[in-house]
């Protein structure tokens, strides 16, 4: 691994609880991350249903994010059917490429995928009219009552509610390029959706089998390509890709291409299967590449090469020996995301002990930077740059042995920023967000 010289990350920002206590509440939990198009705004989603939105401050010098609004996206839920109690927490958001002055959202939680408008909303009351403390004089005659501003609120509606389309949790959501479809993807299909119908979806991927004892993989992931609208990817819990053309058929269970790295016999074990499910797919924005994120792994592919992965890049290798414990306490099973920068040139996604990875595309140098808390325990802010730690050659890292490692503390939701080097994290119940130290 090559040594990244280049220390150019600094802390700018954090939201939420910023005590020592570990007396986390579960609903405070940030369960999604996202800047929208332009990153002037970022949308995180929680455990509790909650969606908080903050917006860029302009007035202020560097990089710096103010509240916006918050509501209550959905709520606890239970199909008596099932007897099933279907939680409120937000699994994904995906914003809508803006059209006016009001911001279009897409969330969803395990079973519900809604439309969100939220735009400022003017709030206005009655100044005057002719009604007195006595009766009226038939001089008088009528007036028209006037209503004069009182105040601008942000509000936020809910203008569609895609229900009753999944049986079974929804992991990812995606819109196209067309702005007006998009995706949703559970453990065994995908539908496709039209943003202005919400009683009605189309199967487009549907991997079920007959006799469910024959399941052998489930959908992991699924997005659109960034340009071409006919064309969206899905991961599997078998550790392939597959590239679907919607041109090709209505029921796109013959995919264009797959992508499958081809197994190491030597690392070959008991937790290989688990080990090998892909966690997150995304494409550049160009959409020549794909990356994909594995338990152990984050592997860069091009589309037009898919028998072996460009890269492969070992994230947290000396946790190989260690997968029998990882399995003991379900770590085995955490599901860390993965995000291109803007350009493309940089690649980003979480780890253990609240450790974040950044590697360059070209040279691979790897920048280790630290979401944790401890960064207020000093009374100047600048001893924050303490926590931005350079990796030095390979398979060495901020945790680089067991001992060292709290697995209670884990990135698995992260974001960049669409034009710059701003990056937004989530560590448990706060936001953290590091910036380029030219901005």
């Amino acid at each position: 691994m090559a040594i990244n010289e280049d220390h150019s990350w600094k802390f700018a920002q954090c939201f939420g609880d910023k005590g020592d206590s570990d007396d986390i509440t579960e609903a405070d939990i940030i369960s999604t991350v996202e800047f929208d198009q332009t990153g002037d705004y970022l949308a995180t989603g929680d455990k509790g249903g909650r969606v908080v939105l903050f917006e860029r401050n302009d007035s202020k010098k560097g990089v710096e994010y103010r509240f916006h609004t918050e509501f209550q996206s959905h709520e606890a839920e239970f199909d008596y059917l099932k007897s099933l109690e279907i939680e409120e927490k937000i699994n994904k958001i995906k914003w809508c490429k803006r059209q006016n002055s009001a911001h279009f959202l897409l969330s969803a939680n395990d079973k519900t995928i809604k439309l969100w408008k939220v735009f400022e909303k003017s709030l206005k009351v009655v100044a005057e009219n002719n009604l007195g403390d006595g009766p009226l004089a038939p001089s008088a005659g009528l007036r028209i009552p006037k209503l004069a501003h009182h105040d601008t609120i942000i509000a936020a509606v809910p203008r569609r509610v895609y229900a009753n389309a999944h049986t079974y949790h929804i992991n990812s959501i995606s819109i196209n390029s067309d702005s007006e479809t998009y995706i949703s993807a559970d453990d065994l299909r995908i539908n496709l959706w039209n943003l202005d119908i919400s009683d009605q979806s189309f199967n487009i991927v549907d991997i079920k089998p007959a006799n469910m004892e024959e399941l052998t993989e489930v959908i992991t992931a699924a997005e659109f390509h960034p340009h071409q609208c006919n064309t969206f990817m899905y991961s599997s819990s078998k550790g392939t890709i597959k590239l679907c053309d919607m041109r090709e058929a209505a029921l796109c269970d013959q995919y264009a291409k797959v992508m499958e790295a081809p197994e190491d016999p030597a690392n070959r074990s008991f937790f290989s299967e688990i080990i090998q499910s892909v966690s997150d797919i995304k494409f550049s924005q160009d959409g020549r590449y794909i990356l994909s994120r594995d338990y152990l792994t984050l592997k860069i592919w091009d589309i037009n090469m898919d028998n072996q992965p460009v890269q492969t890049i070992n994230i947290h290798d000396e946790l190989r020996s260690k997968l029998c414990d990882l399995y003991e306490n379900d770590c085995i099973f955490d599901k860390f995301e993965c995000v291109f920068s803007g350009d493309g040139s940089n690649m980003m996604t979480g780890s253990y002990s609240n450790n974040l990875h950044i590697y360059n595309r070209d040279t691979l140098a790897e920048t280790v930077l630290s979401a944790d808390k401890s960064i207020f325990k000093s009374k100047k802010l600048g001893s924050a740059k303490n926590k931005l730690e350079l990796l030095r050659g390979p398979g060495r890292s901020a945790m680089s042995t067991m001992d060292d490692i709290d697995f209670n503390k884990k990135i698995l939701h992260s974001s960049w920023h669409p034009r710059e080097n701003t990056i937004a994290v989530a560590a448990t119940n706060n936001l953290f967000i590091f910036t380029d130290k030219q901005q």
